[in-house]
């Protein structure tokens, strides 16, 4: 006699299995959502190296439960909760999708101050040349004064020399923020950051010849700070100009530095290619310091807004001062520490 076993009492036997299994897995399950929900949200570097290495072993598990399920025919809802998790995990292990709204900051404070430090020796190039373009100048200003027309664009100096009477040079750094209106002020800003903005991409544009230009480029800003400084300096408004340039000269001459360090760093893979071919190691230099050029942008960003708008506007050299001091903090702090992990900071 052949003996049938009731239907229900198979469903009620499929029902406990689903329950035992269920059971002896749901503690990995339940790891493995929390890790993808903060992986898909957050990025990846959300996660402590022992759970990175932990979510791949757990989507693995997952993968296994969920073919158990179906080939043991389980109720339909673990089924269906299994394959989302699969598929989510799947995201998150293989796709490395970061967060959408932390894209731009990892971007900004992350992957960009860690590739103007990757150009370090080119950085330190491009400060040396700078300032040495302003020792010279203060120098031969001091043998002759008639030199600052050699490094001086008078469209730049605006009046600001050797000829000008004391109350005139003093008049430009406080008299000009009474006669311009807001709309004024906006429209000086976006020149200036235009200005800026192209100095800058000249600076890396004219890498590609051995780096020659790049450094008469960097050399002759120099000049024209170092005439600057050396004209008030003899009229004895050294602090007043410091404090007049410091706000926005702290972005400005920082984004220019960095653009002439990636116009360098093309320079010398022309130069020294290595066992790439000269086009191949310029074209792959090239990637490099581009990103960081792109970065430099929001600088000279920074750089127009103060210079256009908060110098016009502020007249005061002690909150002058602190303004220099806070975009110093923050530009040092972003370039020096952005992008390390906690233990390289600890170091």
């Amino acid at each position: 006699m052949i003996d049938v076993e009731p239907v229900g009492s198979r469903a009620k036997r499929k029902e406990l299995r689903s329950v035992t299994f269920r059971r002896e897995r749901e503690g990995q399950w339940q790891e493995l959502d929390a890790l993808v929900e903060r992986a898909l949200k957050k990025g990846l570097g959300t996660l402590s190296e022992p759970e990175l290495r932990r979510l791949p072993v757990l989507y693995r598990a997952a993968l296994s439960s969920l073919s158990v399920a179906r080939r043991t025919a389980m109720d339909r809802a673990l089924v269906d909760y299994l394959e989302g998790l699969a598929a989510r995990a799947f995201l998150a292990v293989y796709g490395s999708r970061k967060g959408t709204r932390g894209a731009l900051r990892r971007v900004l404070f992350e992957e960009f101050p860690r590739r103007v430090r990757a150009l370090a020796p080119e950085m330190a190039l491009s400060v040396f040349v700078t300032a040495l373009g302003a020792v010279v100048a203060a120098a031969l200003m001091k043998l002759d004064v008639g030199w600052y027309d050699a490094f001086v664009d008078p469209a730049l100096a605006g009046g600001r020399d050797p000829n000008a009477d004391s109350e005139l040079l003093r008049g430009a750094l406080y008299g000009e923020g009474t006669e311009m209106n807001g709309g004024m002020l906006s429209v000086f800003a976006s020149s200036l950051f235009v200005h800026n903005a192209g100095i800058g991409m000249l600076c890396f544009a004219l890498g590609f010849a051995a780096g020659l230009p790049t450094l008469l480029l960097l050399f002759t800003n120099g000049l024209m700070l170092g005439a600057f400084l050396s004209l008030y300096a003899e009229r004895g408004m050294l602090f007043e100009l410091v404090g007049w340039l410091l706000p926005h000269g702290i972005p400005e001459i920082g984004a220019i530095v960095i653009c002439g360090a990636a116009g360098l760093h093309m320079g010398r893979a022309m130069i020294a290619p290595g066992r790439l071919t000269v086009p191949q190691s310029i074209t792959a230099a090239g990637r490099r310091a581009s990103f960081v050029v792109l970065g430099s942008v929001v600088l000279f960003a920074v750089a127009g807004l103060v210079e256009g708008l908060f110098r016009q506007l502020v007249t005061d050299d002690l909150v002058r001062y602190a303004m220099a001091a806070f975009n110093g903090v923050w530009f040092f702090a972003w370039l020096l520490l952005g992008g390390r992990r906690r233990r390289e900071r600890g170091r």
